[in-house]
């Protein structure tokens, strides 16, 4: 092995190299960070502008930051109509499978067509530019055309996971004060039902603002419809109005695209608002340089358009570069663990962008069920959501990439719009380590008082400039986005607050840990509950941990862990001793867990994190708070 190797480094294959998009990573992000304005002006000119921005960056009025001012664009324009007048025309788009064995394929002028019609039924119902839409629908492709028409007529949405309750979909509605929602009879999760229009019937009853509701017939369920609010999207398509070109409107780069309230892993959900010019200048780089594509890509992101990793890296970043998108409705080990693999190799994706929640959950079944099937077209992995534990990045490694394809693991929030910290393809990878910031990017890990902590050091991770990706504020609440997000340091600079912890590396790698509020003291101890977690589940009968802190009278607090056991192994008191020694022997004593108790399930968003402030409550025997983003 040459002297200079990192044995702990997992190195890019030379064929991964030589056909990188992007062939040199410092020079470039050099180059980036000290010419900031000049390297996004550069991106942005890659894509459609009506007219060119007066200012790459205005920040007379930090932290509301502008980018791209003066400058007229739809990201829509650069979504769809473009590709109209390529060799992406004739592209295929959208390749949607559901649960339930159907099959629907859209090219990019197909994709345009199905836009243009809910475009006009959008606008014969009244919808004009500003207005803010709710979409509350399971992942079918009506989904997307949903959230392209409304970006297309300069209209705002503000899409609702569509496995969210009555509550959290009212509460929603009324904050947006919305007037149109759109939904569909029912979904399929498992292999059951999910009745929507019912939920969406009682949201609407709390919801005095909606006037309109459209709802597509996904299921053949007997639905409720209200005669004078309730209206067929098919009825509505086969009408004159429903006409298959619509102009595209010109919006200003700060005109609002959407609205999308944050998973809420702590405090009650937030509004956050992004804009069209900005963010489609950033999902569109970071989608392009971190995951290499290429013209012959077909990407799937296994997330939901419900969050914003499907915002923006199933629906906006690739359909902007031109890639052909995998969707599918239903559950990943449905109705048995190869439903993905299958459709893997079906279909012959080539990059799979995915949460470690769901690595996890399919690595319980073992290596048989994927070792059916070829996966020899993955190219690219990746991971989003929360932090990945070694042993889960090192099985969807070896698993599923056969050792070749490079993890491209991302940190990124609904607040930054795109990836911040990730790998490119030829960056050499240190399995749970998101590695370097993305180009333009300059990080730091701090202490309480600002001082950026030394290597290996934990502290509070910061972003020293802004991106165009950037949430511009939280809807209707500027005073809560600037208090929340931001601060200024010692020489008045306007430093963005992640509200996660993390440590660099001697590699300058980052490290990040969790939420600042899933850090524990225990003994004056700081141990971040990813590290307990990763722990356990590096024990071979465990594929799932979470851990929490409990006030404890001597330490602080107490290390209490909640373990989801591999398939077929049953807890019990002598696992448990078991399970706590092995923490103990790969983190020291101080971080042995003073209980461990086996689950089915661990409550999670739907992106994949797990609420430990629910486990939290609930060993407390305290109110558990907001559940509105709770996956089930």
């Amino acid at each position: 092995m040459n002297a200079s190797v990192n044995p702990d480094m997992f190195y890019p294959g030379q064929d991964v190299v030589d056909q990188a998009n992007v062939s040199e990573y410092e020079k470039m992000y050099q180059y980036s960070v000290e010419n900031r304005e000049e390297f996004w002006a550069e991106q942005a000119d890659t894509l459609g502008w009506y007219k060119k921005w007066d200012s790459v960056l205005d920040e007379s009025n930090a932290p509301f930051y502008k980018w791209f001012d003066g400058a007229e664009i739809n990201i829509v324009h650069n979504a769809i109509d473009r590709h109209l007048e390529n060799a992406n025309r004739n592209k295929m788009a959208i390749i949607w499978e559901g649960e339930n064995g159907q099959k629907r394929n859209f090219s990019y002028n197909g994709l345009n067509r199905e836009v243009c019609q809910f475009a006009n039924v959008l606008k014969s119902m009244g919808v004009e530019k500003g207005d803010i839409v709710t979409i509350y629908m399971p992942q079918i492709p009506e989904l997307v055309f949903a959230m392209l028409a409304c970006a297309k007529i300069g209209a705002v949405h503000s899409v609702v996971y569509g496995g969210f309750s009555t509550e959290a979909l009212a509460s929603r509605i009324d904050d947006a004060h919305s007037r149109v929602l759109i939904t569909a009879d029912g979904g399929w999760r498992r292999g059951k039902q999910i009745d929507l229009k019912s939920i969406a019937n009682e949201a609407m009853q709390r919801s005095p603002s909606i006037e309109v509701c459209i709802c597509v017939k996904n299921n053949e369920l007997d639905v409720e419809m209200e005669p004078t609010r309730d209206f067929w999207l098919h009825d509505l398509k086969a009408l004159p109005i429903a006409g298959s070109k619509c102009e595209t409107e010109q919006t200003s780069s700060e005109d609002p695209l959407f609205i999308l309230y944050t998973s809420g892993t702590t405090g009650t959900p937030k509004g956050m608002l992004h804009t069209h010019g900005g963010y489609a200048v950033y999902t569109s780089t970071t989608h392009r340089m971190a995951f290499d594509i290429k013209p012959q890509d077909r990407w799937w992101c296994a997330a939901d358009p419900g969050w914003i990793t499907g915002h923006s890296y199933i629906v906006y970043g690739p359909l902007i570069n031109g890639a052909t998108i995998m969707l599918y409705e239903g559950a990943p080990n449905y109705p048995y663990p190869n439903r993905w693999w299958q459709i893997i190799e079906n279909y012959g994706i080539n990059i799979l962008y995915t949460s470690p929640t769901a690595i996890r959950g399919l690595m319980r079944f073992g290596e048989r069920w994927p070792k059916k099937h070829d996966l020899s077209s993955l190219r690219l992995l990746g991971s989003v959501g929360e932090p990945i534990n070694p042993e889960a990045w090192k099985w969807y490694h070896h698993v599923i990439g056969n050792d070749k394809c490079p993890i491209i693991d991302t940190w990124w929030q609904t607040e930054t719009g795109g990836f911040m910290i990730c790998p490119l393809p030829i960056t050499p990878l240190k399995p749970g380590s998101a590695t370097k910031p993305f180009f333009g990017n300059e990080m730091a890990i701090v202490d309480d008082d600002g001082n950026e902590v030394g290597t290996n050091e934990e502290g509070k991770l910061i972003v020293k400039n802004p991106w165009p990706g950037m949430a511009r504020t939280v809807f209707k609440d500027d005073q809560r986005y600037a208090d929340l997000y931001w601060s200024q340091d010692k020489d008045g600079k306007w430093i963005y607050l992640a509200g996660d912890s993390a440590k660099k590396d001697e590699d300058d790698y980052i490290w990040v840990i969790g939420r600042m509020d899933e850090v524990l003291k225990v003994s004056g101890y700081r141990l971040g509950t990813s590290e307990v977690e990763s722990a356990l589940v590096s024990h071979p009968m465990v594929t799932e941990a979470a851990a929490v802190g409990l006030p404890h009278e001597l330490k602080g607090n107490a290390i209490h862990t909640y373990v989801i056991l591999q398939a077929g192994i049953v807890g019990d008191k002598k696992l448990e001793q078991e399970l706590r020694a092995h923490v103990g022997s790969e983190m020291g004593k101080i971080a042995m867990p003073e209980c461990v108790e086996f689950v089915e399930s661990l409550p999670k968003t739907r992106s994949g994190k797990i609420m430990r402030r629910v486990l939290k409550a609930r060993a407390l025997g305290q109110d558990e708070g907001d559940l509105s983003t709770l996956e089930e």
